[in-house]
């Protein structure tokens, strides 16, 4: 990944000469700026591809780690020693919101530098890396709309426009798959995306230059896009999409996944990674551990993928002592039983010692026990949940850089997402095929990814009831809901969508309703379907803001989306 340190400087230095340039040309009058048989848009891709999938490490823990992670049910805070409560992120922050929708709405200014050198008539000009863009488009587009609902779409690429107006989600939608079908046309059977200075190789992150991988790409964004808006108000477009998609080629083989590598020396203010918030914040107390949600699915249904996801637990000893005073004094006992209900439940062997306001129990250290922490916990139960006896997330997720450490690649498409997706709608009755057989090498392809090996993979198919389409339709549905949620682990966005989607898994969907054990959060418990919008979009652009909050409801996190399960 050295080169990415070059593509990454490179683009840099672009931005730097071309943004001080009204006209392109400018760059051959000045001696030391860069000739135009050395400008090429390539440049500039491997940037937009970083900045959405793994920005700086400020975006990167306040966006994904303390937001969508957490709402897609896959990482916890909120034990012993963190720094942060299991209630942060459900208890509306504006510091840690601005964070998050500033990162995800100022990105659309590098991805319009980036189309309007490349469209005709552009700097740039090349139709094949506005192919590309287009399809990059697609891939914001929906993951800001599917985060915050109406945002600006139609007009945040004109420069001359500076309050843009928020469009509908169905707009938004509609939009970006005639966008996809654009960038498919336009790529054709085109392999290359030019000679020379426009030959796109090792600056593309995802495919290393391979157009047909983006064709795929963009296909199976439209297939996923066209299933979720299916049934919802005004989607007519939805069927028709779903039926075009499986008419071309999709993201289905293990050469298809577009998994960004990690750059294990850049700076974390370049190109951040879940390590820059776990060993560079110092200590435990910036630490997070795997959900109960998580850990339970993959080690009840024997799932190989559980020692590549997470970590067993520590274990130890471990005393639970009643505090003086509070909630938590008379809420003791429930605490803790609470906490060894989750031992018993992962069949963890522990010894009790001691009883009344303080006990010790101790838990057998270096064995495979694997045991996820409950979600969105209250700080009250806070002092008896204990880190060494929960998962961490695995090594492989969480290794620092410039150690020589490899670390796990960002999720952009997965081939198993490929096939799920087709099973899905077959079930559903927009497609045909063999939903079972799709559905199996959706699984085949998600356990490829955490190099499970061959033989792990058949025996999970051939013995696992989770492995087979047997049910009803609803039953067979939640079980592909449940596999696409597990193939998105550490994507946080699109896991947290398909739960909003599909309404699977259940009981995060369900959202909580024990407030001695859980936090109520802003909103009382119920599951977040959106963020908020930052403070600075009503700064510069609240009439538009306003406009669409009477459209969509109220700017909250308890606000549906469009196309959510009701």
């Amino acid at each position: 990944m050295k080169g990415i340190l070059k593509t990454i400087s490179a683009t840099l230095l672009l931005v730097f000469v071309l943004a001080g340039c009204s006209d392109f040309e400018e760059i051959n009058t000045k001696p030391d700026a860069f000739g135009s048989d050395e400008v090429s848009a390539k440049y500039f891709l491997t940037g937009i591809q970083i900045e959405l999938y793994a920005p700086n490490r400020f975006p990167y823990w306040r966006a994904q780690l303390i937001h969508a992670d957490r709402y897609a049910g896959q990482f916890t805070f909120g034990f012993n020693g963190a720094w942060w409560t299991g209630a942060l992120g459900y208890d509306y922050d504006s510091a840690y919101t601005d964070a998050a929708y500033d990162w995800i709405a100022g990105y659309v200014s590098n991805l319009s530098v980036y189309q309007n050198f490349v469209k005709e008539g552009g700097d740039l000009e090349n139709q094949n890396f506005y192919a590309i863009g287009l399809v990059m488009k697609g891939l914001y587009y929906q993951m800001y709309t599917d985060t915050f609902g109406m945002v600006p779409y139609s007009e945040a690429l004109d420069p001359d426009i500076i309050t843009p107006k928020l469009d509908s989600q169905s707009e938004i939608y509609r939009g970006v798959i005639g966008d996809l079908d654009e960038a498919m046309d336009i790529i054709g059977d085109q392999t290359v995306t030019g000679d020379g200075i426009e030959l796109l190789a090792e600056n593309d992150l995802f495919f290393n230059g391979d157009l047909q991988q983006w064709k795929k790409l963009a296909n199976t964004l439209k297939l996923r896009m066209a299933l979720r808006a299916q049934g919802a108000p005004g989607a007519d477009f939805a069927e028709t999409a779903i039926s075009e998609a499986f008419q071309a080629p999709l993201l289905t083989s293990e050469m298809d996944n577009a998994l960004m590598e990690k750059d294990t020396e850049i700076d974390q203010f370049g190109n951040a990674a879940y390590g820059d918030v776990w060993h560079n914040f110092a200590g435990i107390g910036s630490h997070w551990n795997v959900s109960k949600t998580l850990i339970d699915y993959l080690r009840e249904n024997n799932d190989p993928r559980l020692s590549r996801y997470a970590k067993p637990i520590i274990g130890g000893e471990f005393t639970f002592t009643r505090p003086a005073e509070g909630s938590g004094a008379s809420l003791f006992d429930k605490h803790v039983d609470f906490v060894l209900d989750e031992l018993d439940n992962a069949e963890v062997p522990y010894t009790r010692n001691g009883s009344g306001d303080e006990f010790t129990i101790s838990v057998p250290q270096d064995q495979n026990y694997y045991v996820g922490q409950p979600s969105r916990l209250n700080p009250e139960i806070y002092p008896h949940v204990k880190n060494d006896l929960f998962s961490e997330p695995a090594d492989w997720i969480i290794n620092p850089k410039n150690e020589g450490l490899e670390i796990f690649p960002e999720i952009v498409f997965t081939a198993a997402e490929g096939n799920f997706l087709q099973a899905e709608a077959i079930i559903k009755g927009l497609g045909t095929g063999d939903a079972q057989e799709l559905y199996q090498e959706g699984i085949r392809q998600a356990m490829k990814i955490w190099r499970v090996e061959e033989s792990e993979i058949e025996t999970f198919i051939s013995n696992e009831e989770m492995a087979q389409l047997n049910g009803t339709d609803e039953e067979n549905l939640e079980k592909i809901a449940i596999q696409r949620w597990i193939v998105s682990y550490t994507d946080g966005f699109e896991a947290w969508a398909v739960v909003r989607d599909t309404g699977y898994p259940s009981e995060l969907a369900s959202g909580v309703s024990d407030f001695d054990i859980y936090a109520a959060g802003t909103l009382n418990g119920e599951y977040p379907q959106r963020m908020r919008y930052g403070n600075q979009e009503y700064n510069t652009n609240g009439a538009n803001v306003e406009a669409a909050i009477q459209e969509q409801g109220p700017d909250e996190q308890g606000t549906e989306l469009w196309w959510a399960q009701n």
